[in-house]
């Protein structure tokens, strides 16, 4: 009897679950969704014509649903996009409004991708940081102002934020550093201001950190040399002060670093110009002195190196010419001196590369 008693119970379960598949949508869902929809304005291509009917995880534009219970799992939602709908009509997409904090009544979302429609604006709603099983949030290229929810460190399966190409202001939240499994963090091209957070380093997954074009200040953090997956760093175009540490030379993945535009002053580290993983190193526009150091070899490959516009003297070091390869190299707009080396490196190079400086001749310049 107790055995017949389960098995019904079960069949009642399967049944319940498939039944939800079939007819799909959590109505909760279904009313967030569209309450989502009424605070955005999409003139041009009809996307939400889809959004109709009591199913909303059937052929709703950009919203994707778990086939088994039938909450909602992503809303995509990608205004420069390759879909056939933006292809024909020949433009990319155009959106105003603001994201409505009803969307954070859908509990289940992985994703939220609202990205590149020029004119949504208003804050991000703070409440995202409820919605425990979130992986994305990618909201670049609109207008969102306001600052990023100070409690964004809750998110504890974020992997990729991306909030790049807003209007966004304050400091990063100190909470950002508790995102255990961020892997992609871009907030370039905002308004933050204030320093970056010193225990930086203890975002262990990252591979990506962008943060140019803002106006944060204060020191680059020693902690970030301590991510040891981190293979691409954009901070310029600042206000960062102080000197580069030493220890991000010795990063072992680290083929990207970009600090052009800050107030950053002090030697280059020798480590940076001698880390043969370093591939584009842009120093540029800094108040960096002394010497450039003379640590390059035949494993360096570097594709762009830009130390112009700086307080660099001396001499351009002879092991350059014993590089593999280099790309772009300037060093214009210094205090350099003397002959420049000769060697493969240099050939391709224009004089563009070695002007305004002190006193240094050969090719490409003029002879010593």
């Amino acid at each position: 009897m107790a055995s017949h008693s389960f098995l019904l119970l079960l069949a009642t379960a399967i049944l319940a679950a498939v039944s939800t598949s079939v007819n799909g949508c959590s109505p909760s869902d279904r009313a967030a969704l569209l309450a989502f929809r009424a605070a955005l304005n999409e003139p041009y291509l009809g996307l939400f014509n889809s959004w109709t009917g009591s199913n909303c995880c059937l052929n709703w534009y950009g919203v994707s649903c778990d086939a088994t219970t039938g909450r909602v799992t992503d809303i995509n939602l990608r205004g420069e996009s390759e879909d056939p709908i933006f292809e024909k009509a020949g433009r990319s997409g155009y959106m105003t409004g603001k994201i409505s904090p009803a969307i954070c009544d859908i509990d289940s979302l992985t994703t939220i991708v609202v990205a590149d429609w020029k004119a949504i604006s208003g804050d991000i709603p703070s409440c995202v940081t409820s919605l425990s099983s979130l992986r994305i949030l990618d909201l670049i290229g609109n207008k969102f102002s306001g600052e990023i929810p100070s409690e964004i460190g809750k998110l504890q399966r974020l992997t990729v934020l991306n909030l790049a190409d807003n209007a966004i202001s304050g400091r990063i939240p100190a909470s950002i550093v508790e995102l255990s499994s961020l892997k992609h963090l871009d907030l370039s091209n905002n308004r933050l201001s204030g320093e970056i957070p010193k225990d930086f380093g203890k975002l262990s997954m990252l591979s990506r950190l962008l943060l140019s074009r803002n106006q944060l200040s204060g020191s680059i953090p020693v902690s970030i040399s301590k991510i040891y997956r981190l293979a691409d760093m954009d901070l310029s175009m600042n206000r960062l002060t102080g000197s580069v540490p030493f220890e991000l030379g010795k990063m072992p993945v680290l083929s990207t670093l970009n600090l052009d535009s800050n107030l950053l002053e002090g030697i280059i580290p020798n480590s940076l110009l001698g880390n043969p993983g370093m591939g584009i190193l842009n120093l540029s526009r800094n108040g960096f002195e002394g010497t450039i150091p003379d640590v390059f070899g035949p494993k360096s490959y570097f594709m762009v190196l830009d130390l112009s516009y700086n307080n660099l003297k001396g001499r351009v070091p002879n092991s350059l010419s014993s590089a593999k390869y280099i790309g772009h190299l300037d060093l214009s707009h210094n205090h350099l001196c003397g002959s420049i080396p000769l060697g493969s490196p240099f050939d391709h190079l224009e004089a563009s590369s070695f002007s305004n400086n002190d006193c240094l001749c050969g090719n490409p310049l003029k002879t010593c």
